[in-house]
Formats: C-alpha cells, structure tokens, sequence
C-alpha cells in the first residue's frame, strides 16, 4: 500500500503542476501506462525517447521492477483509473 500511495503522489505532482496542469504530455501518459502494464524490455523502450540519463533510466528499471513484483493487475488497473481522473482534473482546471 505504500509503494501505490507514493506512486500516486508522484504522479499527481507530475500532471497537476501549476505550469502544465492543462497540457498533460501524451508522451507522458502514455510512458505512465507503459510503466504499469508492459514487461521491462517494452518499457525501456517507451522511456529512450526521452533521452534521460543511463543513471535515471537504471533507476526508474529498478522502480519498475518493485512495482511489477508487489502490485497486481487490479491494483494497477486502479492506479491507471486514477491517472486518468487526475488527467481529466487538470485539464478541467485551466478551462
């Protein structure tokens, strides 16, 4: 419960910050969805476009690793029910 609880915090703050609250990146969404619901190897893929570091990328594998090991379908399903309202919330927001 804790890891879904941080893992929802993080992902509030990354759609609902003042400056991009009505532009939500569908890259973004998109890498969110990915990280929930595709194995490791389809994963890395999704976040190469980003150019991020080797040492950032390394980190968010390891992140997924822990999700992918203690969070089930379901619970993964709820994490992206919710993404999506916060999505919807922000984009309401700035209307």
């Amino acid at each position: 419960m804790k890891l879904f609880l941080c893992l929802l915090l993080v992902i509030l703050a990354i759609h609902c910050y003042e400056a991009n609250a009505a532009r939500v990146c569908p890259s973004v969404v998109a890498v969110n969805n990915a990280f929930l619901f595709t194995n490791q190897k389809e994963f890395q893929s999704h976040i190469k476009k980003f150019n991020a570091p080797a040492e950032a990328v390394e980190a968010k594998m390891e992140v997924k690793k822990c999700v992918d090991s203690s969070m089930n379908d379901a619970q993964k399903a709820e994490m992206e029910k919710i993404m999506a309202e916060v999505v919807s919330y922000c984009k309401q927001k700035e209307q």
